[in-house]
């Protein structure tokens, strides 16, 4: 039954593209959701299907070119299939409403639907095929789509630059992925990724080296730093409900490839496990450190998806070390939460690039030093927002401190292991998880403090109101939602177990235990975090009810004698994380503009800071740059003259000429030579 929903899945794809090709715009109110919402229903189906019985696989007889084509879902498959179906399906719903905006623009919007449905359908079959031909296409299609969701404002030089930049860097990727799907395709002769684990088991060394080209080529996807600088471009140029979906999931599908890759690549997990623990302590923390001096509220959510993608390799590192030193309870503990925290990142970015999206569209920006009081204005967002921001900082009861609590756990039980190195790492990954988390809440509190509470910093549109359901309905979905896991995660017990299995170790009594104590006590925690939420609403509520009929009187704040404009005397963005930008300017790059009093009576003194990323300026401007110099020394030779272009196509031919009598000369003699 699975086979043959996956196969409807697929048909019913192809008939969405088709049909949204050719219908009119006028219609797509009602095809958009209908369509993309059965899509999304039946690949969910066949999800939990398989959660449920057990993994499927089946094949296609394929091509002379791409051989045999085989079709696996398995737990882990089934897992991220959920996943992008849930974050597909909401964006969709907001999307709606979102692109509201954009009607005069029909054609753009045609295309904009047909990508959607493409990047959906292909990051659903990477997860189920298994053969790495199709895999590359598939993943070729997705990156495609991705770059024309991305460029839905193409006529925005910035939105057009990081679009092509997303493209160039989607490219590098495939390039790295490629070169290893090559070297299995000529060791072992077969295009089934399946070969992997047969082919390392017996050359170990070549499975790091094959391990390090497979994590390079899906750690660009994902986001990890040092190939990161991709993702603070495209998110920020991207409409709101592509900007969630790319953040919720697009990038995930590099963790899918990653946690694909160690379910089938035998090699020293110990190296591995140490390896991308350490790529993620410093993905984390220099996420979240640049994150913080951010004006940009899009552009500081996308640093915060490099911070967790930090936190889920840490999870993947954990794991690795857990299968290396035979410890289940890190094992369970590392892969668990990484998964975890896969689902929840996906769930409250989500969310918040939606609620930005709400604020962009009231204000017109996402500059946070123009915004301010807009909880009065858009209370819905506001609570929404606050809501994301408690679970992106790791805070009961919502699930982000769920799939926290699980690394914490798994990295505290690490310092009792007895060896010194291994609770040495253990301790640092603490100590930077710990930053990450203290960063996070800094990050939140400005950037929810500047935009929702206080007054406006400039002159907002005066009709910032009027929040609409599809703007907000789908927001409490995920809310629910994420409330959900923070209260009950328990109901995951059996999944991550199922999956974990995957990477090599059995359903054995001591994980099963380790795994239960974690979510009692993660569950304990979320319920006394829920009944004093509810306490604290009881008693607001009782204040409401005696002071409902007390006159109400609003004046603005005293500012100490300060008779200027009283908004000017809030915080700004970036006043309010001083002191921390003044510790951190040696290992950040901040631009500083200043604009110096003149003449006696100045009027206007300002200072802005352009926070710019360092890696990004030290690894690919400054030898974009070098090579542009270099390419510039001959400009001389496009000079306009028609008679210097004919005699360059002379100059070519006269070498090839010249090239093909020496390689043939060359035969002959090696040819003489062998039959001496």
């Amino acid at each position: 039954m699975e086979r043959s929903l996956f196969e409807i899945f697929n048909i019913l794809a192809l008939a969405t593209v088709v049909i949204l090709s050719v219908a009119k715009t006028r219609y797509f109110n009602f095809l958009i959701p209908f369509l993309i919402t059965i899509l999304t229903v039946v690949s969910s189906l066949v999800a939990i299907l398989v959660m449920q019985g057990g993994p499927i696989e089946y094949s296609y007889a394929g091509s002379s070119i791409t051989g045999e084509i085989p079709i696996r879902i398995d737990y882990l498959s089934a897992w991220f299939i959920i996943i992008i179906s849930f974050t597909f399906l909401t964006g969709m719903w907001y999307g709606i409403h979102y692109m509201k905006k954009y009607r005069d623009q029909s054609g753009n919007i045609v295309m904009h639907a047909v990508a959607f449905v493409l990047a959906y359908v292909s990051l659903i079959d990477i997860c189920a095929v298994q053969n790495s031909i199709v895999f590359l296409t598939a993943w070729e299609i997705m990156a495609l789509s991705s770059f024309i969701l991305i460029i839905f404002e193409h006529y925005k030089t910035e939105t057009l630059k990081a679009g092509i930049n997303f493209l160039i860097q989607s490219h590098v990727s495939i390039l790295f992925l490629t070169v290893a799907f090559i070297w299995i395709r000529i060791k072992t002769g077969s295009f089934d990724l399946i070969e992997i684990s047969s082919y390392t088991a017996l050359h170990p060394y070549a499975g790091i080296i094959l391990f390090i080209l497979l994590f390079t080529g899906f750690a660009i996807k994902a986001g990890f730093v040092p190939f990161h600088t991709w993702l603070p471009m495209a998110h920020p140029a991207a409409p709101a409900h592509v900007s969630g979906i790319m953040s919720g999931v697009i990038i995930k599908i590099g963790i899918f490839g990653i946690l694909r890759m160690l379910t089938l690549i035998q090699a020293d997990f110990k190296f591995i496990g140490y390896f991308i623990l350490t790529v993620s302590v410093i993905t984390g923390l220099y996420g979240v450190m640049l994150a913080i001096v951010q004006h940009n509220l899009k552009k500081l959510l996308a640093f915060h998806s490099i911070e967790n993608i930090g936190i889920i390799g840490m999870g993947i590192g954990l794991g690795c070390l857990g299968i290396a030193g035979n410890y289940e309870w890190l094992f369970i503990m590392g892969f668990g939460g990484a998964l975890l925290h896969t689902l929840n990142h996906s769930l409250f970015k989500s969310l918040l690039f939606f609620s930005t999206g709400n604020v962009y569209q009231a204000t017109h920006t996402v500059n946070i030093e123009s915004l301010g009081g807009l909880m009065k204005r858009m209370p819905r967002t506001s609570w929404l927002f606050l809501a994301g921001s408690v679970a992106i900082c790791g805070l009961p009861p919502f699930n982000g401190f769920v799939s926290e609590f699980f690394i914490y756990s798994g990295l505290f039980r690490g310092l009792a292991s007895g060896q010194f190195l291994f609770s040495m790492v253990m301790l640092f990954s603490i100590i930077a998880l710990v930053l990450i988390g203290g960063l996070a809440f800094i990050c939140f509190t400005k950037a929810f403090g500047i935009v929702f509470l206080g007054t406006a910093r400039d002159k907002l549109p005066e009709n910032t109101t009027g929040e609409k359901p599809l703007s907000y309905i789908p927001l409490y979905i995920i809310a629910s939602a994420m409330l959900a896991i923070g209260g009950m995660p328990f109901l995951f017990s059996s999944a991550l177990l199922k999956i974990t299995g995957l990477f090599g170790h059995g359903d054995s009594p001591l994980p099963l235990l380790s795994l239960g104590i974690t979510m009692e006590s993660v569950t304990i925690t979320g319920l006394y975090s829920l009944v004093f939420i509810f306490l604290a609403a009881v008693v607001i509520l009782i204040r409401r009810f005696i002071t409902r009929n007390y006159p109400v009187s609003t004046d603005i704040t005293w500012g100490c004698g300060y008779m200027g404009v009283a908004e000017k005397a809030q915080y700004t963005a970036s006043s309010f994380i001083r002191t921390y930008r003044k510790l951190i300017e040696p290992v950040l790059l901040i631009r500083k503009d200043k604009k110096m009093p003149e003449g006696l009576y100045p009027v206007l003194i300002e200072q802005v800071t352009h926070p710019e990323d360092k890696i990004e300026s030290m690894f690919i401007d400054k030898p974009a740059n070098l090579f542009r110099k270099f390419l510039n020394r001959f400009l001389f030779l496009q000079n306009g003259n028609i008679q210097s272009y004919i005699l360059y196509g002379f100059m070519f031919l006269a070498a090839a000429f010249l090239l093909t009598f020496l390689m043939s000369k060359g035969a002959a003699f090696t040819d003489f030579l062998n039959r001496l």
